[in-house]
């Protein structure tokens, strides 16, 4: 019996010591695979290029400050569906601030967007805001886009105007965001021609005779408007721009304490 335990034991351990290296390489192979959440995903996502988008100027390089990084990947604008912002909420906050000279392209009446998409999201629609206001929705039921999509708005308003175009995607909450900035019909100047500006009388002291400001009232070269005990007056049409944001070369003069 102890020859026949002396002759099987060796085998046994060879055996044991078999099963432990094959464990040790399966754990030592699962370990340098990189998890599913890490490994890189294709290229994504879509974003405006002609009429140039705000982070296509970035991309391109025509704006001299920096975009918070969406100048390397103009194409991620994505967040959650709903946002009327050029960021949609993201961290390229850059692209929603209008105070910013972001060059404007001049376009027709009738303008056709193209987006350059980088990954083909089956897509519920395209929206097109004309500074803020819903201009135009493309509906396409969950269709798959080509690599190219164009959209064509028509009946533009002449001026100046921030264009909100956001692609919603079919079958997730998440949609795509790019802000383009056109001149209607005009001749591609920042800003249209002004209205004669009224001569400026000094500012009324104690209380502010000038309308309040409105986040929703459009305003144009020479109105005045009372904003937190300021009165300020626009220098050329503006929507929406706090005036006590605008900076010293911005749309809104400072005439100083109401």
């Amino acid at each position: 019996m102890r020859a026949l335990l002396h002759a099987t034991l060796p085998r046994l351990l060879l055996a044991a010591f078999a099963v432990v290296a094959l464990a040790a390489a399966a754990l030592f192979t699962s370990a340098v695979a990189a998890p599913p959440e890490l490994t890189p995903s294709a290229s994504a996502h879509g974003w405006i290029t002609s009429p140039p988008s705000r982070q296509d100027h970035c991309a391109k390089h025509t704006v001299t400050w920096s975009c918070d990084g969406v100048e390397y990947e103009p194409q991620s604008v994505e967040s959650s569906k709903g946002s009327l912002l050029c960021s949609g909420g993201t961290r390229f906050v850059t692209l929603d601030d209008n105070a910013l000279a972001w060059p404007r392209t001049t376009v027709a009446s009738s303008q056709t967007f193209t987006w350059t998409l980088t990954a083909r999201h089956r897509t519920s629609t395209w929206e097109y805001f004309v500074d803020g206001q819903l201009f135009k929705t493309v509906n396409d039921n969950g269709a798959t886009p080509g690599a190219t999509v164009t959209h064509t708005l028509t009946g533009l308003p002449s001026g100046n105007h921030t264009i909100l175009a956001r692609w919603n995607v079919y079958d997730t909450n998440n949609a795509f965001y790019a802000c383009v900035d056109v001149n209607v019909g005009g001749s591609g100047n920042p800003s249209p021609t002004p209205t004669p500006t009224p001569t400026p009388t000094t500012p009324p002291t104690g209380s502010c005779d000038y309308p309040a400001w409105s986040a929703t009232t459009t305003y144009v070269s020479g109105d005045l408007v009372a904003y937190q005990g300021r009165e300020y007056r626009a220098r050329w049409w503006t929507i929406a721009e706090i005036p006590s944001q605008s900076g010293e070369w911005g749309v809104w003069a400072d005439l100083g304490v109401c």
